[in-house]
């Protein structure tokens, strides 16, 4: 139990399974990433809302977390772009913040047990009410949260400039910074349902398919291994993150396990096999790839690209014939560092090889 000062939503309690986050900026594209869907986050920064908040760093609509956990709230703010301050910000999106917590503390703790059900609840709710609201709360493993977080509609985003491609999106979570950028690549974007069949998105004709980041059990979510097989089959260039990375894998016959804190930050070593160069990368997941070494058990057919260098965990693959690669972290890097944004001009590069341009 960690004790501190309620800020934001005045709900009565707030559950979901706490995690940290190690990243030093960014806090207002973390708390609308849909992929936070169902946690509680902890920043280890210890100073947070000190640039404000402005609507242009949203990644969604919404703030998607279940609550914040915080050392210490900024009482002002100070940055051109700033609108209002976070803790206002909180208050009308209904989140729920304590600060006021040792998050040194509970990040060790969250280090050394393991990512657990958990709520930011008042006092005077008293401590066996609130572990009972806690303990029937459910577990991460084995939630679907994609067809939570998913567009209810399919919708269009234009390219920036002449259009080159037609991508089709599986929005599983989608941030819009992956939208911007492959925008800014000639791209323009179907943005579809996490349930929607392949055969109806692939009728439209697309030149690539992006498969998004999202929050949630991959072994939970529905159709993985018949849309893999769908788009295996037409040959067509694939580009999953995140979770994107774990349905691809998952597609192919390989199994994912959920780590025991997760990997959420923006300075995650990553070495790539290929280039042998490291990559400072932004990460946020929970759950990861089976692997062994030299390949990835149940899948064959894919080959091992990237891997984290903190605890050796397989974070890329691409397949041995088709147009397919796949990154467990966010080359969008929203927030982050930038050094994985090629990836997204290795998709377009797939995308040119396999087939003219409109």
């Amino acid at each position: 139990m960690f004790r501190g000062r309620l800020a934001g939503a005045d709900d009565e309690a707030a559950l979901g399974e706490v995690v940290f986050n190690t990243s030093l900026a960014g806090y207002q594209e973390i708390l609308t990433d849909p992929s936070y869907a169902g946690q509680i986050v902890t920043m280890t920064a210890p100073l947070i809302g000190n640039y404000g908040v402005t609507a242009a760093d949203d990644e969604a609509a919404r703030p998607w977390v279940a609550g914040l956990v915080v050392r210490e709230l900024s009482p002002s703010y100070s940055n051109w772009r700033a609108e209002t301050d976070l803790v206002d910000y909180l208050t009308r999106h209904g989140i729920c913040c304590i600060e006021g917590v040792d998050t040194r503390k509970l990040t060790r703790h969250i280090r050394s047990e393991g990512a657990m059900r958990a709520a930011i609840a008042r006092e005077e709710l008293g401590v066996d009410e609130i572990l009972r609201r806690v303990l029937e709360h459910p577990p991460m493993t084995g939630l679907d949260l994609t067809q939570v977080v998913t567009t209810d509609e399919p919708y269009f985003v234009s390219a920036v400039g002449a259009s080159q491609f037609r991508v089709a999106v599986y929005d599983y979570g989608v941030k819009r910074r992956s939208l911007r950028l492959l925008a800014r690549r000639g791209c323009e974007l179907s943005v579809y349902p996490s349930t929607t069949p392949a055969e109806q998105v692939l009728a439209a004709g697309p030149h690539g398919v992006f498969l998004s980041n999202g929050p949630g059990d991959p072994g939970a979510v529905p159709g993985v291994e018949a849309l893999i097989e769908a788009l295996a089959a037409t040959e067509i260039p694939v580009f999953g993150i995140c979770l994107g990375h774990q349905l691809v894998a998952r597609g192919f016959g390989a199994e994912t396990f959920k780590l025991l804190y997760g990997h959420r930050g923006g300075n995650h070593p990553v070495h790539n096999l290929a280039t042998r160069r490291v990559e400072i990368t932004s990460q946020n997941h929970g759950f990861a790839v089976c692997a062994e070494a030299g390949g990835v058990p149940g899948a064959p057919d894919l080959l091992a690209t990237h891997i984290n260098l903190n605890d050796g965990t397989l974070e890329g693959v691409r397949h041995r014939e088709l147009p397919i690669l796949a990154v467990q972290y966010h080359p969008e890097s929203a927030p982050g560092p930038h050094d994985s944004r090629y990836l997204f001009d290795d998709f377009v590069a797939l995308m040119k090889k396999a087939r003219r341009p409109t």
